[in-house]
């Protein structure tokens, strides 16, 4: 058995998805036997999911993770133990032992722990939030976040993680893909298009990057195929968790006394992970804040064009 562990200086790194390094433990007999250390190269959590499955990794343990990568992990096959901390070594032994539990990282915000954002108070949200937010430019309709299971954890959370999902099968899964789309409500409302932005989504198929249902249909097309599809809420964003609904005392939340109902901010989870949420109520004393995707409930519809898999 292979274990490997988002590593830094000898303690576990808590961003699976910035990890520079892994270190691997061969396991014989329940007993480490060797280890190395395995450089990553950055390459963001579709790829080091695959990574870890090229090294035949059965076992990841880590810190902080996101919805998507929870999602490309599970598709790899390896086995996830999320929310560790401290000495690496220490924490594979306790693996081994049987002492040491996934705390289901990705989705801690959802639960309202003290310290999921208590301690880091709040950020106002300066851009417009577009409907989940491809890597780092902040598009693209259907992205699951990897920061803390932000804006895509109102489908990665609410629909379990994906944990339970099956695998998501067809010639493109892999491969990364380019495709023009445009996204519509059932009233024919536009809430995103990458025609309006002149370039098309690029995005690697099936490594939990994009909604399940977005996904899944760009799995089986051809090149230059134009589909439409319609999703409901669990093959999107899923439904709105009540978990996801926090209220705070506005006295231990510092920035909150500013905020307004309506209002679009950003918290900041244990590992300084930032997710947004939206303020749903606030009186004198305490302030609610919704960490639910924005599209939670809501069926959608896309146009989509593929434009090339590589």
């Amino acid at each position: 058995m292979k274990i490997a562990v988002t590593y830094d200086n000898g303690n576990i790194f808590q961003h699976f998805g910035r990890t520079e390094s892994f270190k691997v433990y061969d396991v014989e007999d329940n007993k480490v036997v060797s280890s190395e250390v395995l450089l990553s190269n950055g390459v963001g959590h579709g790829a080091l999911a695959g990574l870890l499955a090229d090294h035949k990794i059965d076992v990841l343990i880590c810190g902080g993770i996101g919805g998507g990568a929870q999602a490309a992990l599970a598709q790899a096959g390896v086995e996830l133990v999320a929310g560790a901390q401290g000495d690496a070594d220490q924490a594979v032994e306790a693996y081994l032992k049987g002492e040491l539990v996934s705390t289901g990282a990705n989705c801690d915000h959802h639960h309202g722990e003290d310290h999921a954002c208590g301690d880091h108070g709040c950020g106002h949200h300066e851009e417009g939030h577009s409907c989940g937010g491809h890597h780092e430019e902040g598009h693209g309709c259907g992205h699951h976040e990897d920061d803390g299971c932000g804006s895509g954890c109102g489908s990665s959370c609410g629909g379990g993680c994906g944990a339970s999902a099956p695998s998501i099968t067809g010639p493109n899964v892999g491969k990364t893909c380019r495709a023009h789309y445009r996204g519509t409500f059932n009233d024919g409302t536009q809430f995103d298009s990458s025609y309006d932005r002149g370039e098309p989504l690029e995005f690697v198929c099936g490594a939990g990057q994009m909604i399940r249902g977005f996904d899944a249909a760009v799995a089986n097309m051809e090149v230059g195929q134009i589909i439409d599809v319609h999703l409901m809420p669990e093959e999107a964003y899923g439904m709105p968790d009540p978990n996801a609904v926090l209220t705070f005392e506005i006295a231990q939340l510092p920035g909150s006394e500013d905020l307004t109902v309506g209002q679009q901010v950003y918290l900041s989870n244990q590992y300084g992970q930032p997710f947004p949420v939206k303020v749903t109520a606030k009186d004198d004393v305490n302030i609610t804040l919704d960490a639910n995707h924005e599209m939670a409930g809501k069926e959608l519809n896309f146009r989509i064009e593929l434009v090339e898999v590589k």
